[in-house]
């Protein structure tokens, strides 16, 4: 029997047309709800991998965790009522201790590194990625001063962050330094000087704070992945400042020479030329290489290049990267195949790692970290010296590391002046990449002090603040 046919009348079927439009947009939200769940989820999974975290900011973060939890008072009630006062003045107490407690144990740390016996320090067993350390660090001071910028005690529902330890960490470098004689400060070029990718323009504010620098008699390396093998190149980048120094009326002609440009992590040197159209000179590398870098072969770097591209290849193919292969004499990269394309974060950093590793493996390069000495080896090692990196669009595998160009640097001021090369407790390197992997400034943790920043305002103020302490110590 057919059963009977029913009739919808118009408002019956926009009815029922609405109500599956509100159960697919219903639906759809759901979706994208967990949709974007899933990427937050993802992305705080991902950042906390070991080779994306800092171990020693980590674990300070963690200590300063539990004066939080116990003191703070996250109420609904709003106001500076004295409950919370009292809460802000018994986690400033709280948090001053741990600061001083830990500068303890890096005063420990420094004493046994310097010993013959080698016997680990409390540090050490707690944080085996920590050190060198090339001077004290006045943490508790460091944290009062950031406490008096940021308010680090009077939070009631933020932690103290991973940014919180790490601008304590560089104010403490600050303070170290200008405690001893600060004579060489080293840049990173990109996010540290400028925007990434942009130039460093006159009107930008750094400028200014790295002429007071030469004032003062201080020597400036400005450290760069940039491998350009000509001046014009580094001119284009660096125009505002190299033009600001030849113009300078405050500046006599020794302190217009305290400035140079090493280029491609340590592969190519420039030295202040006033009278040059590009204001730069390149200096020959036979007048500037350290015995250790002398001892690397041509064939040994050509081998590890080969290496290093065949697995550049290797993740083009395999991850379907819109990239192409780009071969210096000192390096390769993979960059994308056009300047609209963007590579993803990820497989940029898979890149990376796959790069690394294989070089490791074929025992051609050594991307491990440089002991806290520059006295040669009796033998010299086959084991050429690379920097595996990410650029944030590109990928470079450079000969030799940040690490090695800080030392010509110290080396090359050093020399000029006669007294042997500047050591690490009198260099300051300043960086946006820190982190374990990746990260080229990473390396220079083992021939100076550091200083992690984030942004080029971030530099503007640490350059200020070291002014300030200098200016202090004068008076």
């Amino acid at each position: 029997m057919t059963p009977p046919t029913t009739i919808l009348q118009p408002q019956t079927f926009k009815s029922r047309v609405r109500v599956r439009v509100r159960r697919s947009q219903s639906l759809y939200r759901l979706c994208s709800k967990a949709s974007a769940i899933m990427t937050t989820r993802y992305r705080v999974e991902y950042a906390l991998k070991t080779h994306r975290r800092d171990q020693f900011i980590e674990w300070v973060k963690g200590l300063l965790a539990v004066p939080f939890v116990l003191y703070s008072q996250p109420t609904g009630v709003f106001g500076d009522g004295p409950s919370v006062t009292q809460m802000a003045e018994e986690a400033h107490r709280r948090y001053a201790e741990i600061m001083h407690d830990v500068e303890l144990m890096i005063d420990d740390h420094i004493a046994r590194q310097c010993d013959a016996n080698n016997f680990p320090s409390k540090l050490t067993m707690l944080v085996p990625t920590a050190g060198p350390f090339f001077t004290r660090l006045p943490l508790e001071a460091a944290f009062k001063y950031q406490d008096r910028k940021r308010y680090i005690s009077s939070r009631r529902f933020v932690a103290p962050s991973f940014n919180d330890v790490r601008q304590i960490l560089n104010s403490a470098q600050t303070m170290a330094v200008t405690n001893g004689v600060l004579q060489l400060a080293t840049f990173d070029g990109d996010v540290t000087l400028y925007d990434d990718g942009e130039s460093l323009l006159p009107t930008s504010p750094v400028i200014a704070r790295l002429l007071d620098l030469l004032q003062k008699n201080i020597k400036i390396g400005i450290v760069t992945a940039a491998g350009y093998t000509t001046a014009d190149r580094y001119y284009e980048r660096l125009h505002g400042l190299l033009d600001a120094i030849a113009d300078s009326p405050d500046l006599d002609a020794i302190q217009k020479q305290n400035i140079v440009i090493m280029g491609g992590e340590s592969n190519y040197l420039f030295e202040f030329c006033a009278s040059s159209p590009h204001r730069l000179a390149p200096v020959p590398r036979n007048n500037w290489l350290t015995p250790e870098m002398a001892s690397w072969s041509e064939k040994d770097i050509e081998n590890l290049l080969d290496v290093a591209e065949s697995a550049l290849r290797d993740c083009i193919k395999s991850m379907n990267l819109p990239a192409l292969i780009v071969r210096k004499d000192r390096a390769v990269g993979i960059i994308p195949k056009t300047p609209d394309v963007r590579i993803a974060r990820e497989s940029l950093e898979e890149t990376v790692l796959v790069a690394q590793r294989i070089l490791e493996l074929s025992h051609l390069g050594s991307s491990h970290d440089r002991p806290a000495s520059r006295s040669p080896p009796s033998v010299p090692s086959r084991c050429v010296p690379f920097c595996a990196f990410n650029g944030g669009r590109d990928v470079f595998v450079d000969i030799g590391d940040k690490s090695w160009g800080v030392t010509v640097c110290q080396q090359w001021f050093g020399s000029k002046s006669g007294n042997g090369a500047i050591r690490g407790e009198n260099t300051l390197h300043v960086g946006d990449q820190f982190l374990s992997a990746g990260s080229n400034d990473f390396k220079a943790r083992s021939v100076g002090t550091t200083a992690w920043i984030a942004s080029p305002a971030e530099t503007v103020d640490l350059l200020d603040e070291l002014a300030d302490l200098m200016q202090k110590k004068l008076s």
